[in-house]
């Protein structure tokens, strides 16, 4: 597994698109914070997880992993 590095970019693209794909309604926090994120991220109309850098990746991996293990417990 690839180790992770600071890019805001990839953070940003990563939980944009995490929230994109996780949230739980228009009531809940990650849609508030895919709302928020809206404000100043606009991404492409062809963005995808397969628009995602390496690291973008390995950021969104883990953001999945903590969601199901929040789930499992």
């Amino acid at each position: 597994m690839l180790k992770m590095y600071f890019d805001r970019f990839d953070i940003i693209e990563a939980y944009y698109l995490f929230f994109v794909d996780y949230h739980e309604g228009q009531t809940s926090k990650k849609y508030a914070r895919l709302c928020k994120m809206g404000k100043y991220y606009k991404p492409s109309s062809t963005f995808s997880i397969d628009s995602l850098s390496e690291n973008a990746l390995v950021i969104y991996e883990n953001l999945i992993e903590k969601e199901e293990a929040l789930k499992n417990a």
